[in-house]
């Protein structure tokens, strides 16, 4: 597991566009919820396809990389079938998995992220998938479980991570020859980082808390 200094990117939009802060909207409760094993499922299925991206390097199959995107495609990626060809594209052959999600549940979710302005699509902005598709659960990182997001608000600049169980991973929004910008980092190491503004702590002003996709039960 790597390790790296996390880096400001603004791949969240300003939230002073926002006439209400983190505020949830009324049609994100709309959203299905998926039963508690289809919940569990689809948490395997998104670390194990994080993590494989942290591990191996980005796939082909996912194009827009900054932290949101991962967060995407993790998403679509894991709603899908997975068939002898994918796990093949993806690195992922001779690897134990999770069980698919039944493609009922997971079809009416995969490339459906509510937008602010009520529609929905394969693409999201990073706002619109906090304030759209997510619901927050704490500001105490021992309330984590695996998939939930981290979210960090630095006035026009804003960030997010993801629990994966263990560690927790990002994309810092850049990439650079040498440097595909994907970072792991063991809570303990966010926790002593001497830049505190990246610190999961409740002290810490710009960690907004963790975040649960909406439709995890």
């Amino acid at each position: 597991m790597s390790t790296f200094r996390p880096q400001r990117r603004q791949c969240l939009a300003s939230l002073a566009a926002l006439a209400s802060a983190w505020a949830w909207p009324a049609h994100a409760g709309e959203q299905p919820r998926l039963d508690p094993a289809q919940s569990r499922q689809l948490r395997d299925w998104i670390t194990v396809l994080i993590h494989a991206q942290v591990e191996q390097g980005p796939t082909p199959r996912w194009t827009h990389r900054d932290c949101a995107g991962l967060v995407r495609f993790a998403v679509a990626e894991a709603l899908r079938e997975h068939d002898l060809a994918w796990r093949r594209s993806m690195g992922l052959l001779g690897k134990r998995l999770p069980p698919d999600l039944d493609a009922s549940a997971a079809a009416p979710l995969r490339h459906n992220w509510r937008r602010a302005d009520g529609s929905q699509g394969a693409f999201v902005s990073a706002i619109e998938l906090v304030q759209s598709n997510t619901r927050f659960v704490s500001r105490q990182l021992a309330q984590a479980q695996s998939a939930d997001l981290l979210f960090y608000d630095f006035g026009d600049d804003q960030h997010l991570m993801v629990w994966m169980g263990s560690y927790i991973a990002y994309h810092t929004g850049r990439i650079e020859k040498g440097d595909n910008g994907l970072r792991a980092l063991r809570p303990s190491q966010l926790m002593a980082w001497s830049d505190t503004r990246w610190r999961p702590a409740t002290d810490n002003p710009n960690f907004v808390g963790l975040h649960r996709l909406a439709f995890i039960a």
